[in-house]
């Protein structure tokens, strides 16, 4: 068994345990490379099927490739998908793009508040319906109250805080200093009535173990990943107005592993594209505290 075998056996093992002791579980999707690698993981932790929906928060302002990958993996595969939005932000004007508020601010109302309601039933869900190929009014509102969710620990240094079985409270608030002790693969799943729980089966894999995965198990990913011709790609995807792209001649994935082997970005955040997070002082912590992903 290699490091790679090691790291899909202990996520898969957490996805099953999630499975087997929480019910209302969904998983997070946000069409990024982390997430489709928990995807995929998902469907080989349950021989090719997902029994649980797959949940996007569609911002309006996601790259429009990404939007038409997900549409079609879903119909391709066989997925529950949903999404949730913050309908009444976008048509107040509630955003950044608008002029109206912060990235922060706009990150808060687009993603944390739609989130939080899109997982507790509150605001309106959309399914896709396999049948129309188009998205219609979900008729189940019971909360979700298990979500799977991509976050890597190297990634971003609140996620470091991060347990792979993390209680939030029922307003989805995570208090850092109350997180349970998780020691040699013991896992505390059992949470008392109206815990929220966050489910990290990805934590301990890095940026190259995604990229070397995504190789081995040719898991597919949007293009926008590698350089188009230009010298320069996107290494972390989020929303067009806040999200740019790296410099990078990187066309494929072995290219992309060759920098990530070499150092190329030994120095540079793998979010330093995202310029939320210059705003917030390099760090998302408060965001997250409420409910963010």
């Amino acid at each position: 068994m290699d490091h790679l075998d090691r790291l899909e056996a202990k996520s898969i093992h957490i996805i099953r345990e999630a499975y087997s002791c929480f019910k209302n579980l969904c998983m997070l999707w946000s069409i990024g490379k982390d997430s489709t690698v928990l995807l995929c993981l998902a469907r080989k932790a349950f021989y090719g099927h997902v029994p649980f929906p797959l949940v996007h928060i569609d911002t309006h302002y996601k790259i429009p490739s990404m939007v038409e990958y997900r549409n079609r993996l879903a119909l391709e595969w066989n997925l529950d998908m949903v999404y949730g939005e913050n309908a009444l932000a976008l048509e107040e004007k509630r955003t950044f793009p608008d002029g109206n508020c912060t990235r922060i601010e706009c990150c808060r109302n687009l993603k944390t508040e739609a989130l939080k309601n899109t997982l507790s039933g509150e605001w309106p869900r959309y399914r896709l319906d396999h049948k129309l190929e188009k998205y219609v009014k979900d008729s189940y509102t019971e909360p979700y109250t298990g979500v799977i969710v991509g976050v890597r620990a190297d990634e971003e240094g609140s996620r470091s805080k991060e347990r792979y079985f993390s209680p939030r409270d029922t307003h989805n608030d995570w208090d850092i200093s109350d997180q349970p002790p998780e020691f040699w693969g013991q896992y505390k799943t059992d949470f008392a009535p109206g815990t929220h729980l966050r489910i990290h089966p990805l934590l301990d894999w890095t940026e190259l173990d995604i990229w070397e995965y995504i190789k081995r198990e040719k898991v597919p990913v949007v293009s926008l990943y590698f350089d188009q011709g230009n010298g320069t790609r996107y290494r972390s995807l989020g929303c067009y107005p806040c999200t740019k792209p790296v410099e990078s001649s990187a066309k494929n994935i072995d290219e992309i592993i060759e920098e990530l082997r070499t150092g190329k970005f030994a120095n540079i955040a793998e979010r330093s594209g995202r310029d939320q997070d210059k705003e917030d002082g390099g760090g998302l912590e408060e965001l997250r505290k409420n409910g963010y992903m």
